[in-house]
């Protein structure tokens, strides 16, 4: 009997609905995205920053045009090729790496290290998320910095529907939306519907409110940790619209 592959490791899944993850509009945000991550973290150009997850490399390429060395990490062999298409068709060199984060690890060799989009928790496993912080802890240099953006339990509480619907880039996307495990997983079903063509995918994940994933860090060895309500450090509260997370290694 032919095991079945967790949702995360379809490569089918990526590839379905790369065009609604990386759409025209998100490439256009691209640069403030980076701006926001640039400004809130204080690092400077020539930095080595470590884009973890970074998908078709929208962030890793706008670091790099602004001075940054670079690598990107994904285990999407179709999103790291169109990825390297764009660095060599600008002239940016940047480290694209086929990779699983469970697995990737350069002791003590990047200044920060960025996970954006909530691109972490897949795991069914909490010592996989585990083991991934422990990865980025051991491949910061001493004084470095790690920032996740992720979907606060607390935002998601606020927000919560269980069904709902966009268009964008001529897809109709439908999605319903279960919480469960004592509010520490959400389960999603998702539909795409394109000119008479129709997709179907389950997608879970882990919920981490701002208390618990800031201890998740001081665990594996993060010495500080500020919870932000946005990119631009805005406070994590009634009005935080995500969860980010600021973790610094001491040095």
């Amino acid at each position: 009997m032919q095991e079945v592959k967790p949702w995360y490791e379809e490569d089918s899944f990526w590839e379905t609905v790369a065009p609604m993850l990386f759409s025209e509009r998100r490439w256009s945000n691209a640069p403030r995205d980076v701006q926001d991550v640039v400004s809130l973290l204080g690092i400077s150009p020539r930095a080595r920053v470590l884009d973890l997850c970074c998908g078709v490399g929208r962030h890793s390429l706008e670091l790099a045009r602004r001075g940054f060395r670079v690598t990107g990490v994904d285990r999407t062999a179709a999103y790291l090729e169109r990825a390297r298409r764009q660095a060599k068709e600008e002239g940016l060199n940047v480290e694209f790496i086929e990779d699983d984060m469970r697995t990737f690890c350069r002791p003590e060799v990047f200044d920060a290290v960025v996970n954006l989009f909530t691109s972490l928790g897949y795991f069914e496993n909490p010592e996989d998320d585990r083991q991934v912080v422990l990865n980025v802890h051991r491949s910061l240099r001493p004084g470095g910095v790690f920032l996740m953006d992720v979907m606060g339990k607390e935002v998601l509480a606020r927000i919560f529907r269980s069904r709902r619907w966009h268009e964008e880039e001529g897809i109709i996307f439908l999605q319903e939306c279960k919480v469960s495990k004592n509010w520490s997983w959400v389960e999603n079903r998702w539909i795409l519907l394109k000119e008479g063509d129709k997709w179907e995918f389950e997608i879970s994940h882990r919920l981490y409110s701002a208390v618990e994933l800031g201890a998740v860090l001081r665990e594996c060895g993060f010495n500080r940790t500020d919870a932000y309500g946005d990119m631009i450090g805005g406070p994590y509260d009634h009005t935080a619209k995500r969860l980010v997370m600021v973790a610094r290694k001491g040095g």
